[in-house]
């Protein structure tokens, strides 16, 4: 943008990376940090600031596609979580994306980056596809919570664009790790609740799921029929019949 230089850009950012970090510590929350463990939250490298206070400081930093990278590179769980805030999306690469979500050691750390930052790339209906499949728990995660997470903001995507994703729930319900199957489970109702088409869809799916001899595939399919057929789902559809 002509006349307005973006913080940073063009320039060391060192000096914003340094002052971003003493923020950080700053902001350190003890008390936080020995609860995260207790909902599932990796707390190595934790300083325990809370999101909104993340957020605030990606509002008053702006987008720095070098500073995401130091940022990034730092191992900081909550300056990670805020490299996915600042980045720009134009910048990240397929070497990025794999690279970022390979280190993903933590299911927040994961959702954030998905939601503040992957879902807005043109490869993320194709990362989504190619992640679910993988081994790695919380790569593997992170391929159905970018399903969920376009099902929810992708609003020019066509019904087969997640179509092409209910075959893969059902091929991945059966893995029992937590973080996995509550992300399959997150995608399916999701898909479900885009529109009244991917909702019948969803629900047949799921039928499909119930039947498999598996904990987490029995879980997830009821847990989806149950949000897609109670009234909130319900009542939402017959508003909003077409996409959400």
């Amino acid at each position: 943008m002509a006349g307005k230089k973006r913080p940073g850009f063009g320039r060391d950012v060192s000096p914003q990376y340094t002052n971003i970090v003493e923020r950080l510590k700053a902001l350190a929350n003890l008390e936080s940090v020995a609860g995260m463990a207790r909902y599932g939250i990796n707390p190595t490298s934790a300083y325990g600031v809370s999101i909104p206070d993340l957020r605030q400081l990606a509002k008053e930093f702006g987008k720095n596609h070098h500073l995401a990278l130091m940022l990034w590179a730092s191992g900081i769980h909550e300056a990670r979580i805020l490299a996915s805030m600042v980045e720009e999306p134009a910048e990240v690469s397929n070497e990025q994306m794999e690279a970022w979500a390979g280190s993903f050691n933590s299911w927040d750390l994961c959702d954030q980056c998905c939601n503040n930052l992957f879902r807005k790339l043109a490869a993320a209906h194709r990362k989504a596809l190619e992640w679910a499949a993988r081994e790695e728990e919380f790569v593997k995660r992170a391929g159905f919570v970018l399903m969920a997470c376009l099902a929810v903001h992708d609003k020019n995507a066509d019904d087969a664009e997640f179509l092409k994703f209910i075959p893969v729930i059902g091929r991945e319900s059966t893995d029992e790790r937590n973080f996995v199957k509550k992300a399959v489970n997150w995608a399916l109702r999701q898909i479900g609740k885009r529109n009244a088409n991917l909702k019948t869809a969803a629900l047949e799916a799921a039928d499909e799921i119930r039947l498999m001899d598996s904990p987490a595939a029995k879980w997830i399919a009821t847990d989806a029929i149950r949000e897609l057929t109670g009234p909130p789902s319900t009542r939402f559809l017959k508003k909003h019949p077409g996409r959400d």
